[in-house]
């Protein structure tokens, strides 16, 4: 028997794709000024941030990327990484970010199986990038992601540096919520211990509800300062990037787990 409630129709008025890039968008809109990424003595705004993913998406789509093509990342807790968390699906496409903990090898064959099209690399990552590129078929933009906070040597193998590159696209691009909220948003890969790398997709709407899920399980205030010590490249950080712009909170960026620096940060953002 149908019903008159199996009639009602689905309209941009009443029915929406669920999308945590509708936290940036919010936290851009409600929480401007509030501070959205720490990294070292760096401080972006939340609007600020909203603007730079919509450059980075503009640029990715003049690099022809869009829906379902891979973007892959060879980077630690650092801003870019958080960025592209929101400005990869912004531009359609899937975010990829890779173990730096991995031999190049296996980086090589998760790059070759998603069919990377672009790579973004940090300084202390340059030689294992370099070695896995060497072994992989398609042709691949590769970006380089400086960084102040980074005490080596600032090597660089990719055609154009990711601030540089990320200042020529457009602040106010339009980009669209995905028409399904069943499309991919990221991709990770198992470290294939047990033979080749596995991989598992994440979609829009299943990112949008972890990360939603994510203030409830913690008991996280509203607007709270989150260190982090979990590497972002582990099951997108277990989607707290975003969970921060949901909360519209604080991201304090973290190279790598260093106790003294830890209670540093700690008692100087009141983690």
């Amino acid at each position: 028997m149908v019903s008159a409630y199996d009639e009602l129709p689905r309209t941009p008025a009443n029915f929406v794709a669920l999308s945590p890039l509708r936290y940036l968008d919010r936290a851009a809109y409600i929480y401007p000024n509030q501070n959205a990424i720490i990294h070292g003595k760096r401080r972006i705004t939340w609007r600020e941030k909203y603007n730079r993913c919509r450059q980075f998406a503009n640029q990715l789509q003049k690099l022809g990327i869009g829906k379902n093509d891979t973007v892959s990342v060879l980077l630690p807790n650092v801003p870019a990484m958080i960025e592209a968390h929101f400005a990869v699906p912004m531009a359609g496409a899937v975010l990829n970010t890779l173990n730096t903990r991995l031999d190049a090898k296996t980086l090589a064959f998760m790059l070759e199986h998603a069919e990377s099209k672009v790579l973004l690399v940090d300084p202390e990552f340059i030689a294992l990038a370099t070695e896995a590129l060497a072994l992989v078929s398609q042709d691949i933009y590769v970006i380089d992601v400086a960084d102040v906070e980074f005490e080596g040597e600032d090597q660089r193998i990719g055609q154009i540096e990711y601030e540089e590159w990320i200042a020529q696209g457009d602040a106010n691009f339009e980009w669209h919520l995905p028409q399904d909220e069943w499309d991919a948003i990221s991709l990770s890969y198992t470290s294939g211990t047990t033979g080749n790398p596995k991989g598992v997709v994440y979609h829009h709407r299943g990112a949008y509800i972890n990360a939603a899920s994510n203030i409830i399980a913690c008991g996280m205030t509203p607007r709270a300062t989150y260190l982090w010590t979990l590497p972002l490249f582990h099951c997108n950080g277990w989607c707290f990037a975003w969970t921060m712009a949901a909360n519209g909170g604080t991201n304090v960026c973290l190279r790598k787990v260093d106790a003294e620096l830890i209670f540093k940060l700690i008692a100087e953002h009141k983690v």
